[in-house]
């Protein structure tokens, strides 16, 4: 005797979304070989790390003909808009970065070595060190930003403005609700 429980609605075959994409046809085959299992999760989650590879790529490509990839250009971006002097302790840098603190320390010495910023001893902390965005960096974060930001809008170009409001607030709600969660 085959007992299957219903799926949830939301988890069924034509549920309005899209499977001619590699995910959508992902989870058609767990549809169809665990029907028991909502996997409507993967429909969200399985694009989102999907368009993390897409994104990188695009923005890497657009910073390319600056000599920057997207990790150093993070750097130099983040002094740039913390405003004059331009310059954080590691710990605040690290802390606005969207990336993991591994590597930011050989991060900052290669920056550094291209003359892009300096490290220098906190006078207020005599244990601190301050990150400093040089007039070097600055230009070349000043040269990269709008082409940064024209990669980030063709990537987003399918969207109307109303749309990008919208897909940025549930991004920020999914963002908010698993900083909560353990992994």
């Amino acid at each position: 005797m085959d007992v299957r429980v219903k799926p949830p609605a939301a988890n069924r075959a034509g549920s309005g979304r899209r499977a001619d994409d590699v995910v959508g046809r992902g989870v058609a085959q767990w549809r169809s070989e665990r029907p028991d299992l909502d996997s409507s999760g993967k429909e969200v989650v399985g694009r989102l790390l999907h368009l993390e590879g897409v994104v990188l790529q695009a923005v890497n490509a657009a910073l390319a003909p600056h000599g920057l990839k997207y990790l150093e250009y993070a750097v130099l971006a983040t002094l740039r808009v913390s405003g004059a002097p331009y310059r954080m302790t590691p710990s605040n840098l690290q802390a606005r970065l969207l990336f993991t603190s591994g590597g930011l320390s050989n991060l900052l010495k290669r920056l550094e070595g291209s003359g892009w910023i300096q490290r220098t001893d906190d006078p207020e902390d005599g244990r601190g060190v301050l990150v400093s965005l040089t007039a070097k960096g600055r230009r070349l974060a000043d040269r990269a930003m709008p082409d940064h930001a024209d990669a980030e809008l063709r990537l987003l170009r399918m969207f109307s403005p109303q749309e990008r409001d919208q897909l940025a607030g549930l991004l920020a709600r999914m963002m908010d609700g698993s900083e909560a969660v353990d992994a």
